[in-house]
């Protein structure tokens, strides 16, 4: 092997050895004296000092240097936090198991992360590890007016020392307490049901189907989300446009479709309040025709005239098996990347610790947004104190209203639930180590098997080359992920965070699956027709990620440096001259910080610790830029009608603002109920704030728009569907920092031959691979594990998997 691999380089470097033509652009080089000339080619390996053990010493295990106050609550801290809360009479609650609702019942329990300021002084100076608290989300469904409140409960273990109180600290709204506007989901089903039983006859011809409530109904019925909330006689009335969704059937029936095949019906109703005696039709859409009542609907519908649309049936264009004549040598097993002396990072599993060449970091996982990363550090320097995703925003347009009010805060469903098994060899490396996650709602602990991977890569180009007629010099770019995949409704969307030797950090999202599909009639201005009775319906992906850096201590500043086109006089010159300089600018204040990348790329943002210089003046720094996809991307809708005062962190690309304890999220998953009265409303953490040479955390927005073709049918691909950003050093380092690792290769070599092959001391792969161990057994893919925490029995494991659609 590494003989025909030593004779194609070869080949190649001759070819490279060929005299350089000169030409009127040609770039002036220096003669250098080649080498003398050998018999035959020198394979050197250098080796530091004592790296000759280092492979026998290293290993992927390791005990986290401290105790991981950032991880998710264990099941046992789980159940005694929900025993604790029904032992107190005033909160009157009743156990998930058997509650309706119309009962108090606990939604979720997960951790209260600890106060930056205490979680440093613990990490950094020896400080006491900081007090572990619960967050505990209870639905009040027992007064007329429901609404959903936050407790912290602690401190942990429970004790007779233990208390609670509401979360108010952490809100802009002053307490964190949301109305529930509608609160009876079997109720509101069956309202619908109920309006459909009056027009069932028109839905069977319009629609050749029914939807009765019954096991063998032909469609489902949901609608807008958020509901709407339109003011009527002085007073909020809560809106809800229904329509009707066809189930996939037959022989497709195994495919989760039913997002593609929306049927162009709509009925319009007034939801508000808990009595449905009260609530009100308020009238009919069909064919971009709207009929304020059943009446005026049916009258029009018995006319002779009446226009009816094209159906949109399920067949095999729903599914997503292979479909079509084969690829040429397809079924040939593709390139396959293997680890040939095993693990190179190491993995505390219990603490959620990992190291990885210069790297460290603690991760966690929330039932709200999934994993999070905390305490990242660089050669020993803290670089990021939190990463992690806030919100994930799904916002419509069609001409119909299900499409135009609708508008996902995706944490209301929350990502962990929806973070299943990964499957090796697809969503990982086979080589991978997978990790188990466990997020605790309705009183019930699940755990993800395997559902975050960690692995190195090839990214499949290098991280630095440069040949000249004598010498080619290349460094190996290998790339370390941890990753993984949550499947909200229709969407599965691929969260990953990259680390790069050259002390670069990446953050990108994917998105796949089913699109939420528009009915085609009057459609044409909001999309493409992409099937029979179908069009794609344009919608924008905006999801927002905590950046908290700290660069060499929590001191730091937000400065752009711009390049601008500028006309100067040189004293050396006859004339003024078109050319370009670099500007300065500090982002002085937090009424300065909502921001938006420039264009033409042509401003570089960094968070810099101004006292803190290196050799040559510079200020160290990080870089922030886009990187790949939608980076960058807002909502297109600025002031939201469906959002309203819950969308503050999408309308730009970034963000800066002072780290606060209080000021802890840029988003809240109980929004969803009452978006005109967050929880947390984003806008509000801008005051005028000074952010020089302060702690300041970027809040960082990626996505995509996405107008739905032919191509997104049966699944959106992550192809084109993706978006990230990049944090890298900027003046922080004291050279090209590919000059570390010894994944690198330096070869010598004149019009002989190669003459010098220096490899650095990376050990070059051996021996032979055995494939079959390598190939996973798919039948061993297990979904979930379920425990109930009240009353609590920890040896009545059942599954649980769900989806939300």
């Amino acid at each position: 092997m590494r003989v025909v691999a030593a004779t194609a380089v070869f080949g190649v470097l001759l070819l490279a050895s060929s005299p350089v033509l000169a030409g009127p652009h040609a770039r002036l080089r220096h003669q250098r004296k080649s080498p003398p000339k050998v018999a035959h080619p020198e394979i050197l390996t250098e080796t530091a000092a004592g790296s000759s053990n280092a492979s026998a010493t290293f290993s992927p295990t390791i005990t986290a240097p401290k105790q991981n106050i950032f991880i998710s609550l264990t099941d046992d801290e789980a159940a005694a936090v929900i025993s604790f809360l029904h032992d107190q009479p005033e909160l009157n609650l009743t156990a998930t198991v058997i509650a309706t609702s119309w009962d108090n019942a606990i939604e979720v329990v997960d951790l209260v992360a600890p106060n930056k300021t205490d979680a440093l002084n613990y990490l950094d100076n020896g400080g006491p590890i900081p007090p572990r608290y619960a967050l505990a989300r209870i639905a009040f469904g027992a007064p007329e007016k429901p609404y959903l409140q936050d407790f912290i409960v602690g401190p942990l273990p429970i004790t007779n020392e233990s208390t609670y109180a509401s979360l108010d600290w952490q809100t802009t709204k002053g307490v964190a307490k949301i109305n529930n506007n509608v609160p009876d989901d079997e109720t509101t089903l069956e309202w619908c049901y109920n309006v459909t039983a009056t027009v069932a006859d028109i839905v069977l011809d319009l629609l050749n189907g029914t939807a009765t409530g019954a096991d063998d109904d032909t469609f489902d019925i949901w609608g807008n989300d958020p509901l709407s909330q339109e003011e009527i006689d002085g007073e909020t009335h809560f809106i809800l446009w229904s329509t009707y969704w066809r189930f996939p059937s037959g022989d497709y029936s195994i495919f989760d479709g039913e997002t593609l095949l929306p049927q162009g019906l709509f009925f319009k109703s007034d939801v508000t309040g808990r009595d449905p005696a009260k609530w009100k039709l308020l009238g009919w859409l069909y064919g971009g025709i709207f009929y304020e009542t059943t009446a005026e609907f049916r009258r029009a519908w018995e006319k002779p005239d009446f226009v009816k649309y094209e159906l949109n049936l399920p067949s095999s264009w729903i599914g997503t098996d292979q479909v079509g004549t084969p690829l040429p040598a397809d079924s040939r097993t593709p390139p396959l990347a293997v680890q040939p002396t095993g693990q190179r990072f190491s993995v505390d599993v219990d603490q959620k610790y990992v190291e990885w060449m210069d790297y460290s970091f603690y991760f966690t996982f929330t039932r709200d947004t999934g994993m999070r990363l905390f305490d990242i550090k660089y050669k020993g320097q803290r670089v990021m104190y939190e990463l992690g995703l806030q919100e994930a925003i799904a916002h419509y347009a069609g001409n119909d209203p299900v499409q135009s009010l609708t508008a996902y805060m995706d944490t209301y469903y929350g990502m962990g639930p929806y973070a299943f098994e990964l499957a090796p060899g697809f969503d990982c490396p086979t080589y991978a180590t997978y990790l188990n996650t466990t997020f605790h709602a309705s009183e019930i602990s699940t755990t993800h098997r395997n559902n975050i991977c960690l692995f190195e890569s090839d990214p499949g180009y290098l991280m630095q080359r440069h040949s000249t007629s004598q010498y080619l010099a290349l460094t190996k770019n290998i790339v370390f992920t941890i990753r993984s995949v949550s499947t909200v409704g229709n969407y599965d969307y691929n969260f990953e965070y990259n680390f790069m030797m050259d002390g670069t950090i990446e953050v990108v999202v994917r998105a796949s699956g089913y699109i939420q599909s528009a009915y085609y009639a009057a459609n044409e201005e909001y999309g493409y027709r992409i099937h029979n009775g179908l069009s794609g319906s344009m919608h924008d992906h905006s999801l927002n990620w905590k950046v908290d850096l700290d660069i060499l201590g929590t001191n730091n500043t937000f400065v752009k440096h711009k390049v601008v086109p500028v006309q100067v006089k040189y004293p050396w010159s006859n004339q003024t001259r078109s050319t370009m300089k670099l500007e300065r600018v500090r982002v002085e204040n937090e009424d300065d910080g909502k921001l938006f990348w420039t264009a033409n790329g042509a401003d570089m943002y960094l968070v810099e610790n101004s006292d803190e210089l290196n050799e040559y003046g510079e200020a160290r720094a990080y870089k922030i830029a886009p990187s790949r996809g939608g980076s960058g991307m807002h909502l297109t809708i600025q002031d939201s009608p469906n959002l309203l005062n819950s969308a503050g962190f999408a309308t730009h690309a970034l963000y800066v603002t002072k780290q606060k304890d209080t000021e802890v999220h840029a988003s809240h998953p109980n929004n969803d109920y009452d978006p005109a009265n967050p929880i947390i409303d984003f806008s509000k953490y801008f005051d005028g704030e000074n952010l020089n040479q302060t702690d300041i955390v970027l809040w960082v927005n990626l996505g995509m728009h996405h107008v739905p073709h032919t191509g997104d049918l049966p699944n959106t691909v992550f192809t084109y569907a993706q978006s990230a950003f990049l944090v890298t050093p900027h003046n922080y380092l004291e050279h090209d920092p590919s000059r570390v690792t010894r994944q690198m290769l330096r070869i010598d070599y004149n019009t002989t031959g190669v003459q010098l092959v220096k490899q650095f001391g990376a050990v070059q792969p051996s021996g032979l691979v055995n494939l079959t161990t390598l190939r996973p057994d798919y039948f061993d893919y297990e979904g979930d594990v379920a425990v109930r925490k009240f009353p609590y029995d920890p040896l009545d494991p059942f599954n649980d998997t769900q989806s939300i659609v």
